[in-house]
């Protein structure tokens, strides 16, 4: 059985946090996803508030504490990244851009990601697409199209005719989510298809 890896990083600064409940709901209905699909899934989470000095630290002396270069790693080694940031003046927090300034530009291309964005008011929702799309698309992610915003009203809300209630949108995004992530290959895959540019290279006939 293949085992996919999954992330969720969470920027939320209180315990509890609504930022990382979110994340957690969008992850579990990503988890849920695949298992119907036969993948065995590995979920991990990065907490950033536990990070914070020595995301501070990394930018003034250029080096990365054990602990954050090991989420680094886990980030970007991950089949699929669920992004979740509380919104402060109309954008993503400090911390969750400071996070991924310290991640290497090509590190997460091809990687599908789902964003999420917690807020006190809905007023605020555009962050996920004026924000947060546009720096995934310079990390050059497979950002889905399906984006979940939850502002305080929405927790425990079930929508309207108009609407969809905060958990369909969240087991629509999930869905959604996990069948890019199905359809890409694993990161912790074989190599038994790939063939080394030198190989490639003298198999070239250039007559």
């Amino acid at each position: 059985m293949q085992t996919l890896k999954l992330v969720a990083v969470s920027a939320g600064l209180s315990s509890p946090s609504s930022t990382r409940l979110l994340a957690d709901r969008l992850l579990q209905a990503a988890r849920y996803r695949l298992a119907e699909q036969e993948y065995a899934v590995d979920v991990q989470a990065v907490e950033l508030r536990d990070l914070a000095v020595d995301i501070a630290k990394n930018f003034v002396t250029g080096f990365p504490s054990a602990a954050l270069q090991e989420a680094i790693d886990t980030v970007t080694g991950a089949d699929g990244v669920i992004a979740v940031t509380p919104v402060f003046t109309a954008s993503y927090s400090g911390l969750f851009k400071s996070f991924f300034d310290l991640i290497d530009p090509a590190a997460l291309t091809g990687t599908p990601v789902l964003l999420g964005a917690t807020g006190g008011t809905a007023r605020h929702s555009l962050v996920l697409d004026h924000a947060m799309r546009p720096l995934f698309a310079y990390l050059r992610a497979l950002v889905v199209p399906t984006a979940v915003y939850a502002a305080s009203e929405d927790w425990g809300s079930g929508g309207d005719e108009y609407t969809d209630g905060l958990p369909a949108r969240i087991t629509r995004a999930g869905q959604e989510f996990a069948d890019t992530v199905a359809a890409r290959p694993a990161r912790n895959g074989g190599d038994d298809d790939l063939v080394p540019f030198e190989q490639q290279w003298a198999d070239l006939r250039l007559d």
